[in-house]
């Protein structure tokens, strides 16, 4: 590898600001934030608004569409 152009991978703590839950994993993406993690040292923060403990894939709280309820009220309201 070339020294000097390669971004510094190191590890980073990402904060779901919606569900209160970090992770710490390793990431080249740069911050000004930094957070102290239960380990004791400091880290860089990222604040993201959706993880797998806030969407709704994953916390199994998406919503289910009826297609067909849908055809009905199609004919219903067209009368088809």
């Amino acid at each position: 590898m070339k020294s000097g152009i390669h971004p510094e991978y190191r590890e980073v703590v990402f904060q779901d600001i919606g569900a209160d839950f970090s992770f710490i994993t390793r990431s080249t993406i740069s911050t000004r934030e930094t957070i102290k993690w239960t380990d004791g040292k400091e880290y860089p923060l990222v604040k993201i608004e959706v993880s797998s403990q806030s969407h709704p894939f994953y916390t199994g709280k998406q919503k289910i569409l009826d297609t067909a309820g849908r055809v009905e009220k199609f004919r219903q309201k067209y009368g088809m």
